[in-house]
């Protein structure tokens, strides 16, 4: 008998890809793509709508600055479902089979609020979660605690009961220090793995 009361997931290289290289590498080239990503730093300001900021608008602030790239920048708005993808089967099974079974699940993830809906459009399971904590919503961004202390205050659930699956070891680190249960996320056999020893799925369910 499992004493989690809810499996936190995040989404980035959890459920869906997040390797924007790859678009730019079969769009534009590899020559581009590194010129691109190195001229106009654009995972830095990318980290700016994880936090809160407008993707399209930051966009349409980026091109005056970089002209010779506006086709690459307006890319990333207008193309955003080519570059989060696609998804990852098996975690997404995961999911569903936790969902099935009336698990109770949030997501905690770093996404803006104008990019996720476009991915919930594309992808229905990203709508099975009974809680959504998206950084751009909350304008806070992982590993900062208070994130994660507002999903223990808005759930109510203590921080012990609570197993979370992230990609990065400092967004674990940041969730271990303050008592959750967490899984560093490489593979998803290695969470189904996780999720049956928590007995929260069989492992015929973690298939």
């Amino acid at each position: 008998m499992t004493n989690i009361q809810a499996v936190v997931f995040d989404i980035g290289n959890v459920l869906i890809e997040w390797q924007p290289e790859n678009f730019y590498d079969r769009t534009v080239g590899e020559a581009r793509r590194r010129a691109f990503f190195a001229d106009t730093d654009i995972h830095t300001h990318h980290a700016e709508i994880d936090a809160g900021a407008s993707l399209p608008a930051m966009i349409e602030g980026l091109i005056p600055q970089y002209p010779d790239y506006a086709r690459e920048l307006r890319m990333w708005n207008d193309n955003w479902n080519d570059l989060a993808a696609p998804a990852i089967p098996h975690s997404v099974r995961l999911l569903n089979a936790l969902a099935d079974k009336d698990v109770t699940l949030f997501t905690l993830t770093n996404f803006g609020h104008d990019n996720f809906p476009l991915s919930q459009a594309v992808y229905p399971f990203l709508t099975r979660f009974d809680r959504e904590y998206v950084s751009g919503r909350l304008k806070m961004i992982k590993p900062d605690p208070a994130i994660y202390a507002h999903v223990e205050a808005d759930s109510g659930i203590a921080p012990d009961r609570l197993i979370f699956a992230d990609d990065r070891p400092e967004n674990i680190d940041a969730a271990a220090a303050r008592g959750w249960k967490t899984h560093l996320f490489d593979h998803p056999q290695g969470w189904a793995d996780r999720l049956v020893a928590e007995g929260l799925l069989t492992s015929e369910e973690a298939k």
